[in-house]
């Protein structure tokens, strides 16, 4: 089998020439927006939280106040959730609060 590499070479400048270029839609780059994204994220864990443990305080309310749709697990399930959410902010806060302490603590 005899293999010409300028004919070789000529059909492959042939198919470079067929290939149409793909047009991608690229967002254009913004400021620096992930201390505005962090606090946004951190200000709706905060309020997730505050909004369970308002739950879990009425249904407790509820459940002394004999409500009888309301079962003493599904009190008890609300208030481990708003529980463990808080442990978890709080958490995050001394994770954050260390991570500053370094920081700050850095030579320049």
């Amino acid at each position: 089998m005899d293999i010409k590499a300028n004919s070789i070479y000529q059909e492959m400048q042939a198919m470079v020439g067929d290939i149409k270029p793909i047009k991608m839609d690229v967002p254009a780059i913004q400021g620096n927006t992930s201390a505005s994204d962090f606090s946004d994220l951190l200000s709706q864990a905060v309020n997730n939280v505050n909004g369970l443990q308002k739950q879990s305080r009425e249904m407790q309310t509820a459940f002394d106040m004999g409500d009888p749709n309301l079962s003493l697990a599904d009190m008890m399930i609300a208030k481990e959730k708003s529980g463990i959410a808080f442990e978890a902010t709080m958490q995050v806060r001394n994770k954050v609060l260390e991570a500053y302490k370094t920081i700050m603590n850095m030579p320049v």
